[in-house]
């Protein structure tokens, strides 16, 4: 994996996974049966994991079996077969209405963590684009911040808002000095002066959503910063664009929420309709 240039993190989920398979498996590694896979598949269920989440283990298993077949030819059957996935169910994503996003922020007392949360809302950075945002890629005169090796090791540039950018100023000139090149780091406790994790960012954002009462994500401000895009006219792909998506499919999936655009675009067609066909029985 470390040779296709995978991230850390994902050699990481990789390795949890496979030790989890390992640990379980009753047999020896290469007497793995269909049967076995079925009973690790009621395994993984009976600990709540989510269909998605079960189909990442399988994934992970299958391509380790594979890599011994193929490129350590080892003679062996591959005991998850092609095609052998739980179907997933495909929720839409979940957005912030205005009103829960302005007592949102308004709540949010940290110079810190509303420039974070800023980032998220208004350049749609994922958790982790922002914890490895180092100062450099920040480039205020052109209103613009380079993503270095985002999702799947892309690199993408992203637009900054004049509210974020004056929310992130303010983090910066409280920032201490520091030879950290991460931009956001700990201020409290053993880490303090460190980079931020990302799990340190997930709980300040979970702390926020309990003390207003609304359910609050790093992702779910990614899917706000869309949608409200969408409802302001901008074009489906450059919104894929600057959230980084590989499929434009991923992006459509936000036209089926509020979409005031279809909205306008409806009754705007409808005039010209009715100017056409006229129905006499209402005049």
């Amino acid at each position: 994996m470390k040779r296709k240039n995978y991230s850390e993190l994902t050699v990481k989920n990789y390795l949890h996974r496979l030790k989890l398979f390992f640990s379980w498996l009753p047999a020896k590694l290469e007497a793995a049966s269909k049967t076995d896979m079925n009973n690790y598949i009621d395994y993984l269920l009976e600990k709540k994991l989510s269909p998605r989440t079960i189909n990442c283990h399988l994934s992970t298993v299958r391509g380790f079996y594979d890599y011994l077949i193929y490129e350590e030819e080892v003679s062996l059957n591959n005991p998850v077969a092609r095609g052998k996935m739980l179907r997933e169910p495909h929720p839409l994503p979940m957005y912030l209405h205005d009103n829960e996003l302005q007592l949102f922020l308004e709540n949010v007392s940290s110079t810190r963590d509303l420039a974070m949360f800023m980032l998220m809302l208004r350049c749609g950075l994922r958790v982790q684009e922002v914890v490895n945002l180092t100062l450099d890629v920040i480039d205020y005169r052109r209103s613009r911040i380079l993503v270095k090796s985002g999702k799947g090791g892309k690199d993408r540039t992203v637009y900054i808002s004049n509210d974020a950018a004056v929310a992130l100023a303010k983090y910066l000139r409280k920032r201490p000095r520091t030879g950290e090149r991460q931009i956001f780091l700990a201020e409290k406790g053993r880490y303090k002066g460190k980079p931020i994790s990302v799990r340190a960012v997930q709980k300040r954002i979970e702390h926020y959503a309990r003390e207003i009462g609304v359910s609050v994500t790093c992702h779910r401000l990614r899917h706000t910063m869309a949608t409200q895009l969408l409802n302001a006219d901008a074009d489906i792909v450059s919104i894929q664009e600057m959230l980084g998506h590989s499929r434009i499919k991923t992006t459509q999936r936000y036209s089926k929420l509020l979409n005031l655009k279809a909205q306008r675009d409806y009754f705007k067609a409808m005039e010209v309709v009715m100017e056409k066909t006229s129905v006499n029985q209402l005049e």
